[in-house]
């Protein structure tokens, strides 16, 4: 056999191995059926062609459900709520189902009015400091992260003060307040937060 006829069949051989790997590295990326990448494929499948209005993107860029009002999402998804609401206040999907942005927003100043209600009229310096890494943290992990970003901003300019159950009951209502402004709604009377979250109102319909 000549050099050159050896040498010929060692290119063929190695093309062939070279196809091969080629070959095998674009089947290892692709799932079956699938044009493209398999991260791809999943990311744009959870990331609707046209959003709904009044839907928002979290941070990783797919629809925020804790972001989001119900309304909203069922818009999105295209369907509709088992039960229609019967209130203002019934929810639109069952007690069990993850919250959307208003529930999130009213169970979480029931529970931050709540702490300002029980909070000590003379607190000591290390519940101060504790308190306020509370707020700070709370408004870190909230889980609707503009709502987070909204409440950090306006911290702050408003200091939380903590220095007393009056003081720390105050700073609640007027944080409250401010949301309620940026959202369109009426402002609350702050000198009356204790019959609101603590006493109950003076005509006793709050007694038992």
């Amino acid at each position: 056999m000549s050099q050159g006829s050896s040498l010929q069949k060692k290119n063929v051989r190695g093309s062939a191995r070279t196809n091969h790997r080629r070959r095998t590295l674009r089947e290892r990326d692709m799932a079956p059926g699938q044009a493209g990448p398999v991260e791809k494929q999943d990311a744009d499948q959870d990331v609707p062609a046209k959003l709904a209005k009044g839907v928002v993107l979290g941070p990783d860029g797919k629809p925020c459900r804790t972001c989001t009002d119900v309304k909203s999402w069922f818009a999105m998804t295209g369907t509709k709520p088992k039960k229609a609401a019967a209130t203002a206040t019934t929810p639109l999907f069952p007690a069990d189902c993850p919250p959307d942005v208003e529930m999130l927003g009213r169970s979480s100043w029931t529970l931050l009015h709540s702490i300002a209600a029980t909070y000590p009229t003379a607190p000591t310096p290390q519940l101060q400091s504790e308190t306020k890494s509370f707020l700070s943290t709370f408004g870190k992990l909230y889980p609707c992260w503009h709502c987070a970003e909204d409440f950090q901003t306006w911290m702050t300019k408003n200091t939380p003060r903590v220095s007393s159950r009056s003081e720390f009951g105050t700073w609640m209502c007027e944080a409250h307040n401010a949301v309620n402004e940026k959202l369109g709604k009426d402002q609350f009377d702050c000198t009356r937060w204790e019959e609101r979250w603590r006493t109950g109102w003076k005509d006793g319909r709050c007694d038992p």
